[in-house]
């Protein structure tokens, strides 16, 4: 719904100046800015904890957080804020990081939490949850690709850059739905604990993938993908 055309009344078309006035009108409601969306995921957490809270990051999860903190902190921009998961693995990942990135604002969403996004194609044997997780996380997960992915408001004058600390299958969705691919794929890319993938939104509403699922910045002995 930022599409111009989309957001001008038709019906209020002048006749008399025809496609004139309609230019006019449609600059109006075109985006300027670049919006930089960083997609990171949550770091290697204890994955035998039976509730959320029990699943907290390990010593190697919270020290890749710090490695993914002094990279995008290296990265020398500014970023507007970060958006995270209520889940205590993105939460503790973001509180790490954001020491990296002082007073830059934080706020917590449950859209954002991990789930079975769309019943993935072709099938895995490994995973399989019950097909009512695809109805209640799908709509969820859709409606953060929806609320979070999109192009700059008109009103925005700079470039953003934005960083939304989540989880793999949200991630992973999110870009499938980004690049107009077929969102069933999503399962077919893997993505290491903490990396970092680049999504660039133009006024135009065109996407395009800059880094997917980046740990280059981490040594060998620190990349799992729990």
């Amino acid at each position: 719904r930022r599409e111009p055309l989309a957001l001008i009344n038709l019906k209020k078309k002048n006749e008399e100046t025809g496609e004139e006035e309609l230019a006019s009108r449609l600059n109006r409601y075109k985006a300027k800015a670049t919006r930089h969306i960083f997609l990171i995921r949550h770091s290697q957490y204890n994955v035998d904890g039976w509730a959320d809270k029990d699943r907290t990051l390990t010593p190697l999860g919270r020290e890749q957080a710090e490695l993914t903190g002094q990279r995008l902190a290296s990265l020398g921009l500014k970023f507007d804020q970060i958006v995270y998961s209520s889940m205590t693995r993105a939460t503790e990942t973001t509180e790490i990081i954001s020491k990296h990135l002082p007073g830059v604002k934080k706020i917590s969403t449950d859209l954002l939490r991990e789930g079975a996004p769309i019943e993935p194609d072709p099938p895995v044997s490994h995973w399989k949850p019950e097909a009512v997780q695809y109805y209640e996380d799908g709509a969820r997960i859709e409606a953060a690709f929806r609320n979070f992915i999109h192009r700059a408001d008109v009103k925005q004058e700079e470039d953003s850059y934005e960083i939304f600390v989540c989880h793999a299958n949200v991630i992973r969705y999110i870009v499938c739905r980004a690049l107009q691919f077929p969102p069933e794929g999503w399962l077919r890319m893997s993505l290491n604990n903490g990396s970092i993938t680049h999504l660039v939104i133009r006024p135009n509403g065109r996407v395009a993938l800059r880094t997917l699922g980046d740990t280059g910045f981490m040594p060998p002995d620190k990349i799992t993908r729990t």
